[in-house]
């Protein structure tokens, strides 16, 4: 819709549509224009095209008028971050010049064939509706009766809590009387009630979050990071609208500079400007403590992932620009969905922290083992050579050392090759024992499918099998 506007302020052309289900023999072609004054749309066109291919979606071409030079890095960047939100959707941008030689071509494939869940059919909420909104819902209304009205026109009451809400209203409201005899002054008292009175909580049925499994793919899919946690909080209510907000948080990645990288989304549209004033920005840079994450928020490479998906997005400013800050239960949401992928990743980090620990260990190690070879063959030689009352003293076992050093068959490189034994055996040892205490053994792997690359095979393999893993890699001639 906001391109649709845009190009009809800029260019004045409409857009053209092309839509098909899977199987359709035909393809469904519109082209559509919109009245931005009245907010009427006009079909200009509207047939069916022939589907020979059998391709299925729906492709949108619109034709905007812009500054180039000035804003690329701008549409580059929404266009990126429209990849990450919606790793279900492929994106073609083209830049044609007529000197042809700065023409440029963008394309941000599809990933993933899993939709977001279709947003369910709902009703007001009574503390989310004005007067204006109640005066048309009065006009529209085809109940009879108040009580009828307010059960069946609203969310969150039932019959019982109708005809309390209007035994509350005064001596002038019956659950009987015309809906449509309210006057102004019953209008404006069922609109203070509203405001007064408790009502149940709205579902989150009706809003159309990304997913988890979305988020991450779309973010592993764009940035290449070292590692990313995503979480989706559950449903709440401001206002009497619901929301509900997604995050993930990576580490590491590419065209990712150090330092916070915040990106911002609300219902699952790109926020590109006035970016210090966002909740999200206010949130991640002030009221995160990223080193109790063991994250290194000036060093590290961090991105942070925000999605507000809502009924009602508290926008500042006319342009829609920005969510303010000045909403509590948004702040609290946001805050806590980034504090539970830091702590995701700060579970990881130790991990990946605790290995290279380890693998530390082993080098320190083996960088003296030549050395101490050196000194334990020495050492045997001399015991050999000058201190003959060793023989007597330790019996057969030192007459048998002596045999081996004489007969060369313990020699430096023997002990060498020994000790290194030793620590790689030592490096094994602790490596399973972390594995089982840290519970990566027994932990649930999330399940991944790689489809094979042969047309002709239609098995996929379940890389939580260690079996399958290696006839995946002895497959691919490996």
């Amino acid at each position: 819709m906001q391109a649709l506007i845009w190009a009809k302020m800029s260019t004045g052309l409409p857009i053209d549509v092309t839509a098909a289900t899977v199987g359709q023999d035909f393809c469904s072609h519109c082209i559509l224009d919109i009245d931005i004054n009245k907010n009427i749309p006009h079909v200009h066109l509207h047939e069916k095209q022939e589907n020979s291919s059998k391709w299925h979606g729906a492709e949108i071409q619109v034709t905007i008028e812009g500054n180039w030079t000035t804003y690329r890095s701008k549409i580059i960047s929404y266009m990126r971050q429209m990849a990450v939100i919606t790793p279900y959707a492929e994106f073609l941008f083209k830049y044609v010049t007529e000197s042809q030689d700065k023409n440029m071509t963008i394309r941000f494939r599809r990933r993933t064939d899993v939709m977001p869940p279709a947003p369910a059919e709902t009703k007001y909420h009574p503390s989310a509706v004005d007067l204006l909104l109640i005066k048309r819902l009065i006009a529209e209304t085809s109940k009879q009766t108040l009580v009828q009205f307010l059960q069946h026109d609203f969310t969150s009451i039932s019959k019982s809590h109708a005809e309390r809400l209007i035994g509350e209203m005064g001596s002038e409201f019956s659950p009987k009387m015309a809906v449509k005899s309210l006057t102004d002054q019953h209008i404006v008292r069922i609109h203070q009630l509203f405001r007064q009175a408790k009502f149940d909580e709205p579902s989150g049925e009706c809003l159309s979050p990304a997913g988890e499994y979305n988020l991450r793919l779309g973010i592993i899919k764009e940035l290449h990071p070292d590692m990313v946690a995503t979480h989706e909080g559950s449903p709440q209510v401001f206002e009497g609208h619901p929301f509900i907000v997604e995050a993930g948080v990576s580490i590491g990645g590419r065209d990712v500079k150090p330092g916070l990288n915040i990106f911002r989304f609300a219902n699952r549209i790109p926020l590109l400007f006035e970016q210090g004033g966002d909740v999200v920005t206010r949130t991640a840079m002030k009221r995160i403590n990223w080193n109790n994450y063991k994250i290194k928020e000036n060093q590290d490479k961090v991105g942070v992932f925000v999605s507000i998906v809502s009924t009602k997005i508290p926008f500042k400013g006319t342009g829609k620009e920005y969510i303010g800050d000045d909403i509590e239960e948004i702040a609290s949401a946001v805050k806590s969905a980034i504090q539970q992928c830091c702590g995701q990743l700060k579970a990881k980090i130790i991990r990946q922290q605790a290995a290279w620990d380890k693998q530390e260990r082993k080098r320190t190690l083996a960088k003296y083992i030549p050395g101490v070879s050196r000194a334990l063959y020495d050492t045997l030689l001399t015991m050999i050579e000058n201190d003959q009352s060793k023989r007597r003293k330790y019996g057969e076992e030192f007459d048998e050392l002596v045999q081996k050093v004489s007969s060369h068959e313990i020699t430096e490189a023997t002990i060498k090759q020994k000790l290194t034994q030793h620590v790689d055996q030592m490096d094994m040892e602790m490596a399973l024992e972390y594995a089982t205490q840290s519970g990566m053994v027994e932990a649930a792997r999330e399940a991944v499918f790689l489809n094979c690359l042969d047309d002709k095979q239609t098995f996929v393999v379940d890389l939580k099998s260690p079996v399958c893993v290696f006839r995946l890699f002895s497959g691919f001639g490996v």
